[in-house]
């Protein structure tokens, strides 16, 4: 089995996916199942093994990120932070998080590259890692790589390079580190090799992105006059997915979370996908409109 450990610097990597999401055609999130799933492809490509004897055996996650009070002050921020943690922690990705009242700055910054770099040989010792994948674009990597190089351990770069204007009308402007490139086994321009996906499609670089939502859809919670109903309407639907404890349903025009303890005469782990359940609307203590008194319907045809 070979086996690779995959670190993400998650400043970069979050600021390459809101380019995808906002900025570029493709208008959808990069997909961390999808991207893991074109890693083990590169290195089952270069080891010239099936698949399936690669193993993503570790994948690291570094990011400095608001406290919990000021993300709350910024809307919904704290609901998306827990939604990528959870997203994040299904892939099996350890999360290392600093807050940002931590330092000042730009250390902050220095902070988290020390720490990934750290974490990163550390682990490389412990779990004798066949190959290393660092997704980043910074120079102050460099050390890292030199150090995990000398071991005799190839390390994969996934970097990205682009333009954009912003909302501002403001060029934005991202190139990596020619410096940490040189140094790297396998350096990957993923930017190239998406655009040439583009032009011809192929399963593995479609996975690499979060299938798009409907456009009908709203993905931020909605208030009940937002949705023009009222408390204690009831309602028919499906199922749209189910997490831990809790799932959605297909509602228009935002989905509306429920709870297991909201469920009536059938157990949590019962639930499927696609089930088609009655419920009454309701609120949580934000005032967010959320599925109450959610009970499975019998099949119709029986």
């Amino acid at each position: 089995m070979t086996k690779i450990g995959v670190f993400y610097d998650g400043s970069y990597f979050l600021y390459v996916s809101n380019y995808y999401n906002w900025f570029h055609e493709k208008k959808a999130r990069i997909s961390i199942s999808g991207l893991h799933e074109f890693i083990r492809h590169q290195v089952a490509r270069e080891e010239d093994i099936d698949v399936r004897y690669t193993r993503i055996t570790d994948a690291h996650y570094f990011r400095a990120r608001l406290n919990a009070n000021d993300a709350q002050a910024r809307g919904n921020q704290l609901y998306y932070d827990r939604v990528f943690d959870d997203i994040l922690l299904q892939e099996h990705v350890t999360l290392h998080y600093l807050p940002l009242r931590s330092a000042p700055t730009g250390k902050l910054e220095k902070s988290m590259d020390m720490w990934l770099a750290l974490e990163a040989y550390e682990m490389t010792l412990m779990r004798q890692f066949d190959y290393v994948v660092l997704v980043a674009s910074d120079s102050d990597y460099v050390p890292l790589v030199r150090k995990i190089g000398a071991l005799g351990i190839p390390v994969i770069l996934l970097s990205w390079d682009f333009e954009y204007t912003n909302d501002e009308e403001q060029r934005i402007v991202t190139r990596t580190s020619q410096e940490l490139l040189n140094e790297v086994s396998m350096p990957l321009a993923m930017h190239e090799i998406i655009e040439n996906s583009i032009q011809e499609p192929t399963p593995l670089i479609e996975k690499m992105f979060v299938p798009r939502t409907p456009e009908r859809t709203i993905s931020r919670p909605l208030s009940l006059e937002e949705l023009d109903s009222e408390e204690g309407q009831v309602h028919v639907s499906d199922i749209q997915n189910i997490k831990s404890g809790y799932g959605f349903i297909n509602f228009e025009p935002a989905n509306l979370f429920f709870h297991y303890s909201s469920l009536v005469g059938i157990d949590f782990n019962e639930l499927q996908v696609g089930d088609r359940v009655r419920f009454t609307l309701g609120t949580n203590d934000r005032g967010d409109a959320i599925a109450q008194n959610v009970e499975l319907l019998e099949d119709e045809t029986m």
